[in-house]
């Protein structure tokens, strides 16, 4: 893993969406990301690879947050994981900037 780079999974339900994250997510040079879709998707990528931000994005119920906080916590218990709202890559920038300056 290069540690230079932030490493950032987001998993959301919308496709398309999803689709938009994973271009924004690996656009700036010091970010690489992965969006999934399903829960599945996202369990087996933290388990090979250590992710430093969790974005729960759009149709990801309180239950399933619980669920897939508890999991990446028990495997990395500094990861921080957020709830993300939307909106362009600016907001995403800050969101994540943000996020990391108030852990």
């Amino acid at each position: 893993m290069d540690t230079a780079k932030l490493h950032i999974l987001a998993i959301g339900r919308n496709a398309e969406i999803m689709t938009v994250m994973q271009r924004l997510l690996n656009a700036p040079d010091n970010w690489t990301g992965l969006a999934v879709t399903t829960d599945e998707a996202a369990i087996a990528a933290f388990d090979q690879e250590k992710f430093d931000i969790v974005l729960l994005c759009a149709g990801i119920t309180p239950e399933e947050e619980a669920t897939l906080t508890a999991h990446f916590r028990q495997l990395s218990p500094d990861v921080l994981v957020k709830r993300h709202y939307g909106g362009g890559s600016g907001l995403l920038k800050n969101e994540i900037r943000y996020a990391l300056e108030h852990r």
